[in-house]
């Protein structure tokens, strides 16, 4: 489970783009930036046993309600 999900924008200018994502997963911290095309940049190490692809869906939720939705 997702917790302590943060969102903060890639560039100074809000208009542009990108988002500089955080939050805890099995009490461990990952981070990455996620692009206006969906993709997902990992700054962590994903370990193996995580479903990448589920993990990225759960973000991808997350996104459109922090950020689509306001």
């Amino acid at each position: 489970m997702i917790t302590h999900f943060n969102v903060k924008p890639l560039y100074k200018r809000a208009q542009m783009p990108g988002w500089h994502i955080s939050f805890y997963m099995n009490r461990t911290y990952y981070e990455a930036d996620y692009l206006k095309t969906g993709e997902i940049i990992w700054k962590s190490t994903i370990p193996d046993q995580i479903d990448e692809t589920e993990l990225s869906s759960y973000i991808h939720e997350l996104m459109l309600f922090h950020v689509y939705n306001e």
